[in-house]
């Protein structure tokens, strides 16, 4: 039974590792979703003695998601060599040639900032042209909120 567990372990089958559990410890807390199930055996990958580039891998799914890896801290670098994790950026610049205009600076950037933070919860990470947009448009309103 435990090899056909490791087994689906490190192919994530996810269906497969939430009957299995039940099974083998019927007495333990379930996981409530797929995702939970997945979350699971991901930190599971990063403690067991799995090949490296399994760990590596499911390391690296956690750190993208901000959840806690298993894997010890020897082996971090080489697993961030393997999988590095690439972080996004958006600049806000804004300046006013006035004193009015420096005054209101601050308000038009915390406009800005927050139509780039919806358009990430909104999903669109990864479409710089539709955060952008956004956050133009933002501008644009707090200037005409602010100055008519």
């Amino acid at each position: 039974m435990h090899e056909h567990f490791r087994a689906a372990l490190e192919s994530l089958d996810v269906p497969l590792l939430r009957k299995m559990w039940g099974h083998i410890a019927p007495n333990m807390p379930q996981p409530e979703s797929d995702e939970v199930a997945l979350q699971t055996a991901h930190y599971a990958r990063t403690i067991s003695p799995f090949p490296f580039k399994l760990r590596a891998y499911s390391h690296a799914w956690l750190m993208e998601r901000n959840l806690p890896s298993g894997l010890p801290d020897h082996m971090r670098p080489r697993a961030q060599r393997l999988y590095p994790i690439t972080v996004g950026s958006v600049g806000i610049a804004v300046k006013g040639s006035t004193e009015l205009g420096r005054a209101a600076a601050p308000q038009i950037r915390a406009v800005m900032e927050d139509a780039v933070h919806e358009a990430y919860a909104d999903g669109h990470k990864d479409q710089p042209a539709i955060v952008k947009g956004r956050m133009m448009e933002a501008r644009k309103w707090a200037i005409k909120k602010l100055f008519g």
